[in-house]
């Protein structure tokens, strides 16, 4: 149940972000999470993998660390993109006047 609400909190924190660089915050949302489920259930066969059948909480554990870290690799990369820029100079006017 925290994880959802976590998700949920992620999920409008990724759709503010994408406005402010004037994309589309419903593609970055479904981006975050697809990302998390999907790194989610890779570290869950990577801890299932090394820990055996028998080793269930540090694969869920595994799994947890590895979508916290897809949500920071897609907030840097959303992050890394160019904000979405008025039309004005460097005096605050627009070229037009």
């Amino acid at each position: 149940m925290i994880e959802i609400i976590a998700l949920i909190v992620l999920t409008k924190k990724m759709g503010v972000l994408a406005l402010q660089k004037g994309l589309k915050p419903g593609m970055w949302k479904l981006y975050t999470v697809l990302a998390w489920f999907g790194a989610e259930f890779a570290g869950i066969v990577i801890g299932l993998a090394l820990f055996g059948s028998e080793g269930y909480v540090p694969a869920i554990l595994i799994g947890l660390g590895c979508a916290i870290s897809s949500y920071y690799f897609l907030n840097k990369t959303l992050h890394n993109k160019p904000d979405l820029v008025d039309d004005l100079d460097d005096f605050g006017k627009t070229h037009e006047n």
